[in-house]
């Protein structure tokens, strides 16, 4: 699919960096969103203004007041709607150009291949690891790159997994933290966000190195990153055997 004089327009500044080659990658190019909260919104938003062009959107939950503070494709007027309208009408606005796929379900082990099945990237943008462990180990298997992001309080985290290549999320973490109502500031998640969508932008187009083998904590806190290295485990119940 060639790029329009419009799309060129649109585009011009990131074309500068990857070229219409590499802009033409992402319009062709499905990525999943899995989940529309704190991480998944501005994922999705950042995903549709730089031209993706399918961005397959998943959530089972309606808007909520205390969502507010970080959920920026949701608005007030939006509260009691379900996330996956209330997102897909913002990102329609952003870019029309862009094709929104909307589910309305829980992600489960018996619907996730599916969910998943013919995308070029997923977005981890759960609030929960037992879901992340599913989406995981579906993508593993089903050889699509995935890219974790999780968020607790002033604190996130990222890494991306390349099935066949780097450890998986299950390398990492054997099994899942206690579930919990956890603080939010809301900032956090949109800055964990920016750098999965960074993450999948190069992947796509090939530019740059990706955080592979690579976790990354950032501290709002105290305003630093650091990183730490990670292997495949050849004993992982997910990745150990490809």
């Amino acid at each position: 699919m060639e790029l329009s004089l419009s799309e060129r327009e649109r585009y011009s500044r990131q074309i500068l960096i990857f070229g219409e080659e590499g802009q033409k990658k992402l319009k062709n190019a499905r990525v999943v969103v899995a989940g529309v909260g704190g991480l998944g919104c501005p994922a999705a938003l950042y995903l549709a203004s730089q031209g993706v062009g399918k961005i397959r959107i998943i959530d089972k939950d309606v808007v909520e007041a205390s969502n507010l503070n970080r959920q920026t494709l949701h608005w007030t007027r939006d509260i009691k709607k379900p996330k996956v309208e209330s997102a897909s009408e913002k990102l329609k606005e952003v870019n029309r150009d862009v094709e929104i796929e909307k589910f309305l379900v829980e992600i489960n082990e018996k619907n996730v291949n599916e969910l998943l099945e013919g995308s070029d990237a997923v977005i981890d943008a759960m609030d929960n690891f037992p879901t992340r462990f599913i989406l995981n180990e579906a993508a593993v298997k089903l050889r699509i790159p995935f890219f974790h992001g999780s968020i607790y309080g002033l604190e996130g985290r990222a890494m991306t997994v390349i099935p066949g290549k780097t450890a998986c999320l299950r390398c990492f973490f054997s099994e899942s933290p206690p579930k919990e109502v956890f603080p939010v500031l809301g900032s956090t998640p949109a800055l964990i966000a920016m750098i999965q969508v960074t993450e999948v932008i190069k992947y796509l187009t090939g530019v740059g190195r990706l955080l592979e083998n690579r976790y990354l904590i950032y501290d709002g806190e105290s305003m630093t990153f650091r990183e730490i290295k990670i292997r495949r485990n050849p004993e992982c119940p997910v990745c150990g055997k490809i």
